[in-house]
């Protein structure tokens, strides 16, 4: 890190993990209301004795972790923040440092390093184990012959998802809370670095672009109107992802989401009371996540959403990208009949690159890449400063 930027580090205690699966009763704090649910924590290989059958609610990681802060340097408190949301199965920072560093020095504005629910500090470290991670990834090949990407780097996450698709919901409902309670925290003036009055940005990458859009659009107590969220190979409507690869998700565990989240969900939620309750009836927020899941069911309440935040968003897009396609970013931002004015920018390097790694470290190496890597950042930060 050069010494224009300094990292500080600070506690945070999750004070919405009890949504979480592994307990028979749940209750909704905003309603007053109790939701039974048939939930039964299982997964799909291996005993009990391993990590992978710990209940979610009892991962002591995911619900007290420390986070970190990219700050100018010598400063003591700052009223300007810039979330950072980073993608699906991460398990450390390497990658966003670099551009936290250059948020922070184009914009003036400290970034805070915030992890989703079990990513990154926030998982079981057994789930960084290469040597445990290969053998529960050779286990689940011997089970499912025709598997596709299954590796040592995502079969924890593909099992936990197979074995409970709706895991994916309950784990974004707990980190959108999550976010809320850490902006409340510094309103509240509880933070020793971010003053009472501070304002925020969001830059998001890959499926932290979900989690940026639903607390832009929900507006949770109006605390995001100056707010302008930056999505960089984000955007699109969960069914118009293609998340099998080895640094994401098997091919067993996709299908299992998608057939939850996109075939089969509305079936599940006549099912599920607790589920319906945050998906469909007085929750914003679960009723702006349900409409990023499928791209023509919630598309004219999504598009009326994005509609009222146009100015606010601001996406860049490269044209390779597989996991994340730019004309699906395109066809869910700009809307079905492009009368959305939110600005795409479809970048392409003359270079291979892929959506997990759009710039190959070690940074410093290649012109290409640091040419590529001041294009998007240059944009990123005159965006900010509009």
């Amino acid at each position: 890190m050069s010494n224009k930027t300094e990292l500080k580090e600070y506690p945070f205690k999750s004070l919405s993990y009890k949504i979480l699966t592994g307990v028979s009763d749940y209750y909704c704090v905003k309603h007053g209301i109790d939701l039974r649910s048939n939930y039964l924590f299982h997964t799909d290989i291996g005993t009990c004795e391993d990590s992978m059958c710990v209940k979610d609610i009892d991962v002591e990681e995911n619900k007290s972790f420390n986070y970190q802060i990219i700050v100018p340097e010598k400063t003591e408190n700052t009223k300007k923040i810039t979330f950072l949301f980073h993608g699906f199965n991460e398990k450390n920072w390497d990658k966003y440092i670099p551009w936290a560093k250059t948020i922070c020095e184009r914009t003036g504005s400290s970034v805070v390093l915030f992890p989703i629910a079990f990513h990154m500090q926030r998982a079981p470290k057994t789930w960084s184990n290469a040597r445990e991670m290969y053998k529960l990834s050779e286990s689940r090949k011997k089970r499912y012959p025709n598997i596709v990407d299954s590796t040592l780097s995502n079969v924890a996450i593909s099992m936990r998802l197979h074995s409970m698709p709706q895991r994916f919901i309950w784990s974004g409902l707990q980190t959108y809370y999550d976010v809320i309670q850490f902006i409340e925290d510094c309103k509240e003036g509880r933070h020793p670095y971010i003053h009472k009055d501070f304002e925020f940005d969001i830059f998001a990458y890959s499926i932290g672009g979900f989690l940026a859009l639903i607390l832009k659009l929900t507006d949770y107590k109006n605390y995001f109107p100056k707010t302008k969220v930056c999505l960089f190979c984000s955007g699109a409507t969960f069914n118009r992802l293609s998340s099998v690869s080895k640094y994401i998700l098997d091919s067993e565990a996709s299908v299992a989401l998608y057939s939850f989240l996109v075939e089969h969900l509305d079936a599940f939620l006549q099912k599920d009371n607790l589920l319906k309750h945050y998906m469909l009836e007085d929750h914003l927020e679960g009723k702006i996540f349900y409409s990023m899941l499928d791209y023509q069911k919630g598309r004219l309440f999504r598009e009326e959403m994005l509609k009222k935040h146009a100015n606010d968003i601001y996406a860049i897009t490269l044209q390779k990208d597989k996991v994340v396609p730019s004309f699906e970013v395109i066809n869910t931002l700009k809307g079905a009949y492009r009368d959305i004015d939110i600005q795409v920018d479809e970048l392409d390097f003359d270079r291979k690159y892929t959506h997990e790694n759009p710039f190959p470290s070690p940074y410093g190496v290649s012109k290409q890449v640091d040419d590529d890597f001041e294009t998007v950042f240059t944009k990123v930060g005159n965006f900010y400063k509009q």
